[in-house]
């Protein structure tokens, strides 16, 4: 089993705001994104710019366990050269790209990238294209630049789709699976995508629990006061952890190795089940050893 690293939430945040810069690896997101897109204006690009690769440079030298994220502008902005070239130098834990359609989208930036630079990158999948074949984008690997993360973009797809983004998410379900399976069969992580209104906690709760529910393996956030409330659902409960450490040793025993299946207190155990427990208590134990 490789190792786990939590992202129950990732906390967008505008890459033109230093103060929240500085704040956003305290707040308990597993993941910070210092967003350079759409939450910068064109007048203030080159000056966000800047700010992040300075916050990013703070970050390295605290050494914060928070992961840090940079999310570019788009391949065919005036600005995605000089985002690469920042992004390279100030080397964060990953580079989330927008609007990837397809796998050439990331031959094209890998090419753009010096050949000095080595760090993962994370894929947004909000365009019709990129929902039509999310597995030929999740397979585009590379050992340099490997793709570790998709992420789901659904307010782009509702704009150009035209789907409405309504309770429960209907329209986009088969999308949604449809990514998650690319993502899966590539041995990669998938992010759900952000919940737009901030004062309604119950809509975002339960928008947490249809994620954990299809898979994903956390959130994108957009306020801070989103960050508890993706950790819990994205966290495996008491109860679920005493199942799991139930299950998760009984076919390392001497008497059950050579069985495929088990009856535990009523529930019939394959291996497979075994399998996913053990990879339960490891994210558990991840999230632990965040403090």
């Amino acid at each position: 089993m490789k190792p786990i690293r939590p992202r129950r939430s990732a906390l967008y945040v505008p890459g033109s705001n230093p103060r929240a810069m500085a704040k956003a690896p305290t707040l308990g997101a597993d993941v910070v994104i210092f967003d350079l897109e759409d939450a910068v204006a064109p007048s203030e690009k080159d000056a966000a710019r800047e700010r992040v690769v300075e916050a990013v440079a703070a970050l390295r030298q605290a050494g914060t366990s928070t992961e840090i994220v940079v999310r570019a502008n788009g391949l065919d902005t005036p600005w995605i050269e000089a985002d690469l070239a920042a992004v390279g130098a100030a080397r964060p834990d990953a580079l989330l790209l927008p609007k990837i359609s397809r796998p050439d989208d990331l031959a094209r930036v890998r090419a753009r990238i010096a050949a000095d630079v080595a760090l993962p990158l994370w894929a947004m999948i909000e365009t019709p294209r990129a929902v039509l074949d999310p597995l030929a984008i999740a397979e585009a690997q590379d050992a340099r630049l490997p793709l570790a993360v998709l992420v789901l973009g659904l307010n782009d797809l509702s704009r150009e789709t035209g789907v409405r983004q309504l309770p429960g998410r209907a329209p986009m379900l088969p999308w949604m699976m449809t990514a998650l399976a690319a993502a899966r069969t590539a041995g990669i992580e998938i992010l759900d995508g952000v919940f737009n209104d901030i004062v309604d906690a119950a809509g975002f709760a339960a928008e947490c629990l249809q994620g954990r529910d299809c898979g994903f393996d956390g959130k994108t956030v957009i306020h801070p006061q989103q960050v508890a409330g993706a950790n819990a659902a994205f966290a495996p409960g008491p109860e679920e952890l005493a199942w799991a450490a139930r299950i998760a040793p009984v076919f390392d025993l001497a008497e059950n190795a050579g069985k495929g299946v088990l009856r535990v207190e009523g529930h019939m155990v394959e291996r497979l089940h075994a399998d996913m427990a053990k990879r339960l208590l490891a994210l558990a134990a991840a999230i632990a050893a965040k403090g």
